[in-house]
């Protein structure tokens, strides 16, 4: 089965700079406030997991975490993080480059497995 949570390469170049700035890096995706469901990303340990979050993948080698009650929405769905132009209003490592990640997501189904 294909992994959930992919990336784009744009944003994976993004989280490549990160890492050799700040090292090891996670992601997060809380559904709540900010930037409501933008995943955001953090060095490692810099985000305190709750016991609800849970691991749905990787990407870049970085662990990505959702928070259990916003998965129960995108459980059945493929994920896709992607890169824009653009300041977004949360404490994640890319908004100093003038870029926010953001989240696509697309229903699986039998007819339309993850791509």
């Amino acid at each position: 089965m294909p992994e959930q949570v992919q990336i784009t390469k744009a944003a994976a170049e993004i989280v490549r700079q990160l890492k050799v700035t700040h090292g090891p890096l996670m992601f997060h995706l809380s559904g709540g406030c900010c930037d409501g469901s933008a995943p955001m990303c953090f060095a490692e340990g810099d985000f305190i997991l709750g016991s609800r979050d849970l691991q749905i993948g990787n990407i870049e080698a970085c662990p990505f975490y959702i928070a259990a009650d916003t998965y129960k929405y995108y459980k059945n769905s493929a994920i896709t993080i992607d890169v824009t132009a653009g300041r977004g209003a949360s404490f994640s490592l890319e908004i100093p480059l003038g870029v926010r990640f953001l989240m696509r997501s697309e229903l699986l189904t039998k007819d339309a497995p993850a791509k």
